[in-house]
Parts: structure tokens; C-alpha cells; sequence
């Protein structure tokens, strides 16, 4: 999988909730790192049954997790993110 804070590609057995990524210790159990987590939607999860979730970096305990294949790389971006990447390059940071 690809850790969604460092972008690198890492190898783990399986994802509790207190797993870590062994490159840069990022929470792999949480809403950034999961396939449901996107920007704008609905509590930026795509999973309508799931809670809300306040801090979407850090571990959780929501059931619907399941780790995102391609978490944080730019092909995965958010129509949001995409945005605001084109806005500051009109008008810088």
C-alpha cells in the first residue's frame, strides 16, 4: 500500500488500529488513509453510514475502514484539492 502522509510505497501485514507506518510512524488506520475518505463529501467520507470523525489523520475506530490503494498520490486527488492547486498557481501561495 501507499502510506498516505509520506507517499511510499510500505508493506504491513494487516492495518489495526494502532498500526504505524515504519518509514514516517503516520497512523495508517485513519480517514487519510482510507478508500471512503474524500474531500467534500459529506464528513469527507464516502461512506454514509460511517461517524464523524474530527482529526483525519490521526487513528480511529470506524468499522467501514479500508485502506486506500493509491492514499495521498495526485491521481487520487480531490476535485477540492485540485482546485485549490489551480487557484494558487493564479495567484500564488
Amino acid at each position: 500500500m501507499i502510506c498516505w502522509k509520506c507517499k511510499k510505497e510500505i508493506t504491513v501485514d494487516s492495518i489495526s488500529r494502532s498500526t504505524e507506518c515504519p518509514l514516517c510512524a503516520a497512523d495508517l488506520h485513519a480517514c487519510k488513509g482510507c478508500k471512503f475518505y474524500s474531500t467534500g463529501s459529506h464528513n469527507d467520507c464516502r461512506e454514509s453510514s460511517a461517524e464523524y470523525v474530527s482529526d483525519k489523520e490521526k487513528a480511529n475506530f470506524c468499522d467501514y475502514f479500508k485502506p486506500a490503494e493509491n492514499a495521498g498520490l495526485a491521481s487520487g486527488s480531490s476535485k477540492a484539492d485540485e482546485a485549490k492547486k489551480a487557484f494558487n498557481a493564479l495567484f500564488g501561495d
